[in-house]
């Protein structure tokens, strides 16, 4: 190996690099020799490397006497005399004829000798003297070249890296920013090549992307190298993994597994030199990039990088196939979450949709309707209508001038970190993302509904629907005795609603995780070697691809989806709810039929407890308590409390009890808290006993009106009965909340009831119940009458509810 020379004023080396060093090798190589200096100790990884620095591209611009015709060709441009194209293309025209000066060239050579013996191959980066800084990204505007192999290829591409400094969207981005042309140079970044074509790649961000959510390592990945992903060419792996748990080494706290489809890989042209698309074979398609190990050591590099920088991270990284190691390649400032208000936030209720269009990834969180605009390349961009819904195959930086003209933005390809997400992200444009059909099914001209206020997915629908938007403020909330917490179901959603002040969950729907995310009937899974049904069992071998174990597959995804949500309000508790479903429901699952009966009211039947210890459901019950095992234990959030619905009798919680504790979920122990649904009236008779038995009760006041009334909840005749404030149903409570608080057991509501009626959440307050736990956009009016109700209760005599 060639010694390696010193660093000089046109070449230096990263490792001599640090972040004061913006203004001579630009944000992209200052911030690569910070974290090769600064970050070794952290275990973070990256290829070595050199710079060629502002200094050496002034040296090239005045040894080809460029100033004067930049000079004139930008004023032609400004004059009207030139368009945009023929400027861009005049100017990168002579950058490309011209020749680099002897000194920079010598420099190059000697650098790159020492880098890469043997002309091994380099990648070749672009670096702006302003780029990737918090209040200026320039990321996308100029060229990279990766698989650059030879002296006369290094240089030629260090002359198209020059002349990309003036492509037609970079041109554009300044003037719009700005910045004056002659104070912005281009620094040229050279690698060692990480062969990720043999391997993979991707982008990481220390933050969601969606909802600023502060505590989440979002990683995107691909097979091949990572400019699939930033393109938005492919559908990547997505993986969530949460921060404040990291540090346990003995603890795996990803809340987020999907595999994307991947259909193609960029990998090396070794017949002509840079890089090629290829189709993936099925094996990569169905298989996730990272393992476990790669996913916890990427995220920990991120919450390193974050530390480092005291911002928030968008990280590009790849994984040597050779080798099998990972590394960093690239690090930048997060431009959009890491500046949003946080004490208040704008949400977006979509109603009367119409039919089903299209559906993707959920870019943002707002909805509107507009007129479809289907644009197959760049070059069509002139037919674009304003404030249309921009439909496109994928997006680069030649799309930019568009999509600033957009409503909304939807593609057939790309994730979360893909080039049509940042944008969208920046212009604040609701985008649908990864569709895989939206060009062929949305026609010019149709109106539609782009709606990105659902959750992780997002949806286009025909037509345009009642989209209302609010905005929710918090500042200067005050504590309240009284914990209002939140009701959630979806964990698609979890990460919306952290901003809000609540005291945690108060009611996680486990059904709810299970009829979308698993869709499998849990005893289809245990059993499915004796399933009958042809279609189901079809259905089931698809969803469980890649799991050996079937009921494995329930298990991991039903943990996955509750430590969402679990994340969201940790450590604050989350009172996880074990499944509710009735027979008929439990029947519509995926293989539920051949393990259901029929029942003629299934509200009053084989639902809850029962279900836990009955032989034709036990094994069932116990997938759950092993999946709340693996999110206590394995993932780490001690924060979750079970609970227990429609338990009937003592004996029937008695026998709960022990199939938990023999499934591994014993109360007491590791702190693990059981609470028990207060719905039937043998509830509140017994109070005390199942306090006894259980730490809290959770009032569901609709079954518990329902049984208390003897009405039926859902028949429209007797509608004017069904009220939760009768005085019978509130006797109810108040009797529950006395006698459980008499022997040390908490109790909270978690029906509707306080959102919709003022004087409801007052009697509660007066009750001294303990939490109240409402709908996430019900939460401020409820925290606000809880305030008030408190502040009433200091100043005068108890209000009655009767």
């Amino acid at each position: 190996m060639e010694q390696r020379p010193a660093s000089s004023r046109y070449v230096t080396w990263f490792e001599d690099i640090a972040l004061q060093d913006v203004p001579r090798v630009g944000g992209k190589n200052a911030s690569l020799g910070e974290l090769l200096g600064k970050l070794k100790t952290a275990g973070v990884r990256v290829p070595d490397g050199f710079a060629a620095t502002a200094e050496a591209y002034w040296a090239f611009v005045d040894a080809n006497h460029l100033r004067p015709l930049i000079a004139e060709a930008l004023a032609a441009l400004k004059s009207g005399r030139s368009t945009l194209e023929q400027t861009g293309a005049a100017i990168r025209s002579a950058f490309l004829a011209g020749s680099i000066p002897d000194e920079l060239a010598d420099a190059l050579r000697r650098a790159y000798a020492a880098l890469s013996p043997g002309d091994a191959a380099v990648a070749v980066r672009s670096s702006a003297t302003a780029e990737d800084l918090p209040t200026a990204s320039f990321a996308g505007q100029h060229e990279s070249f990766l698989n650059v192999a030879g002296e006369a290829a290094l240089l030629d591409a260090c002359r198209r890296c020059y002349a990309s400094l003036f492509t037609d969207r970079a041109i554009t981005y300044r003037q719009a920013n700005g910045f004056d042309h002659f104070k912005v140079a281009l620094s040229i970044g050279v690698q060692r090549m990480v062969r990720a074509d043999l391997g993979g790649a991707g982008v990481m961000f220390s933050i969601d992307t969606e909802t600023g959510f502060d505590r989440i390592v979002l990683i995107n990945a691909a097979w091949g190298l990572g400019e699939s992903v930033v393109q938005g060419a492919v559908d990547p792996d997505e993986y969530e993994v949460f921060k404040p748990l990291l540090d346990n080494p003995a603890l795996a706290p990803i809340v987020r597994k999907r595999c994307g489809g991947k259909a193609l890989k960029i990998v090396y042209d070794a017949d002509h030199g840079g890089s090629r698309s290829v189709p993936t074979d099925a094996a990569e398609r169905g298989a996730y990039v990272l393992d476990e190990r790669d996913i916890l050591a990427l995220a920990r590099w991120a919450c390193a990088i974050e530390r480092h920088y005291r911002m928030p991270m968008d990280v590009e990284w790849a994984k040597d196939g050779q080798t099998g190691e990972l590394l960093v390649v690239q690090a930048r400032p997060e431009t959009v979450q890491s500046r949003r208000q946080s004490q208040s936030f704008r949400t977006y209720a979509v109603r009367n949709k119409g039919r089903r269009l299209a559906a993707g990834l959920a870019i943002g969180e707002a909805a509107v309707s507009a007129k479809v605009c289907v644009i197959e390349s760049p070059h069509d961009i002139g037919r674009f209508t304003d404030g249309a819904v921009l439909v496109a195959s994928t997006t680069d930086p030649d799309w930019g001038p568009v999509m600033k003209r957009a409503a909304a933005i939807v593609t057939d390809h790309g994730g979360r970190t893909s080039h049509a997400a940042i944008v969208s992200r920046e212009l604040g444009l609701p985008a649908v993302v990864g569709t895989g059909n939206a060009t062929a099914v949305l026609k010019d001209g149709q109106e539609v509904t782009v709606s990105c206020a659902e959750g992780d997915d997002g949806f286009v629908y025909e037509g345009a629907a009642d989209i209302e938007a609010t905005t929710l403020s918090f500042e200067n909330l005050p504590a309240t005795r009284t914990q209002v917490m939140l009701n959630l179901g979806n964990p698609a959603s979890a990460f919306r609603w952290w901003r809000l002040p609540a005291d945690g969950i108060g009611l996680m729907r486990m059904e709810f995780v299970i009829s979308n995310a698993i869709k499998v009937h849990p005893m289809a899974l245990i059993g499915f070697d004796t399933l009958a049904d042809p279609a189901a069992r079809a259905a089931i071998e698809e969803l469980t691809r890649g799991y050996a174990n079937k009921p494995d597959y329930f298990v991991d995804r039903l943990a996955q989806g509750l430590a969402r949500i679990a994340a969201a309000y940790h450590p604050k508790p989350v009172i996880v709810r074990m499944s509710d479903f009735k027979t008929n429901e439990y029947a519509n699952l995926i293989g539920g039929a051949g393990f259901e009966s029929k029942e003629e009211n299934p509200m009053l039947g084989f639902r809850g407890a029962s279900r836990y210890y009955s032989p034709r459901y036990q094994p069932g019950f116990e997938l759950e308590c092993r999946a709340i095992a693996r999110l206590r234990r394995e993932l780490g959030f001690r924060n979750v409390v079970v609970m227990i619905p429609f338990c009937r009798t003592l004996k029937e919680a008695d026998q709960v009890l022990a199939v938990m504790a023999a499934a591994g979920l014993r109360r007491g122990e590791d702190g693990l808290q059981v609470y028990v649904m207060c719905e039937i009236p043998s509830n509140v008779i017994l109070a005390q006993s199942f306090a006894r038995r259980f730490d809290g009760f959770s009032i569901g006041s609709n079954d518990l009106t329902q049984l208390t009334l003897g009405v039926d909840r859902d028949s429209e005749e007797l509608a004017d009965l069904f009220d939760e404030r009768d005085e019978a149903v509130s006797w109810m409570i108040r009797k529950v909340i006395t006698d459980a608080h008499a022997v040390g057991a908490k109790v909270g509501i978690c029906g509707q009831a306080p959102s919709d009626h003022p004087e409801f959440a007052e009697f509660l307050v007066d009750c001294g119940i303990d939490s109240i736990s409402v709908s996430p956009d019900s939460f401020l009016a409820v925290k606000q009458r809880v305030v008030e109700s408190e502040n009433r209760r200091l100043r005068g005599p108890r209000a009655k509810l009767v």
